[in-house]
């Protein structure tokens, strides 16, 4: 496996109704949880945005400022699919289009005419945002419930392509399936955002290894560890100190 299509397709032949991704808010009381067809609809649908309505192409840059969040995830696998490169920095790396959430919406409004900017609300079943966006801003909750739930990119992603910040494919799921942090098949709990460059392989090891991931966001160290329970926790994902789930 050495492009995201490749590791996704195997996800879904091998046991496509497990679950992938399960998101928990505390300071909300959301739980989300995806099986891999639905997350694979949900990329489906957000790379299908990305690619034929706003026209991001193959080999583009996509930054991704987003907290702790499932779509976060999704998201990543979106722009893999299309073959377009995440980067974390504008500062660095001189972005092509940017998706954020409700905290980057002001800063982000501004460069929407120049570039592509998608802001989700952050809201459960990616709703909208109540009060609209700012002219220019694309709001996913409005636009990506049209999408088409499968969604072949042509052309792919090949093994060299770039997929994060100047890493390419074949490296990425190379590194991924080496499993730091996760047994095979097992569940992560992590706090840490997998839209982060400290926090992305907390998605990447579960794929590759067939693993799942659970992304606890604003809990108590009780409340995450009845989660680790209540869930059949297997693997933690390391965090840094004095930064939970906020990197």
């Amino acid at each position: 496996m050495t492009t995201f299509p490749q590791v996704l397709a195997r996800l879904l032949a091998a046991d496509p109704a497990r679950p992938l991704v399960t998101f928990y808010d505390d300071a909300t009381g959301e739980r989300t949880e995806l099986s891999v067809t639905t997350w694979a609809n949900w990329v489906a649908k957000v790379a299908s945005l990305l690619a034929d309505e706003l026209d991001i192409e193959h080999g583009s840059r996509l930054l991704v400022d987003l907290p702790p969040h499932w779509l976060g995830t999704v998201v990543l696998g979106a722009a893999w699919s299309c073959g377009i490169e995440v980067v974390w920095d504008d500062a660095v790396h001189r972005p092509d289009a940017v998706v954020t959430g409700p905290a980057g919406l002001e800063r982000w409004a501004t460069e929407a005419e120049r570039i592509p900017v998608v802001a989700s609300a952050l809201q459960p079943l990616a709703g909208r945002f109540p009060d609209g966006v700012p002219d220019g801003v694309h709001d996913l909750g409005v636009e990506v419930w049209s999408q088409p739930d499968a969604y072949v990119a042509f052309p792919g992603p090949e093994d060299d392509d770039p997929a994060v910040a100047g890493t390419s494919h074949a490296d990425l799921w190379r590194s991924a399936a080496a499993g730091d942090h996760l047994t095979g098949g097992g569940r992560l709990l992590s706090e840490a955002n997998p839209a982060s460059p400290s926090g992305l392989a907390s998605l990447t090891e579960p794929l590759a290894c067939s693993g799942s991931l659970v992304l606890v966001t604003r809990a108590s160290t009780q409340r995450r560890e009845r989660i680790a329970a209540d869930e059949r926790i297997t693997d933690r994902y390391p965090t840094e100190p004095g930064r939970p789930g906020q990197s």
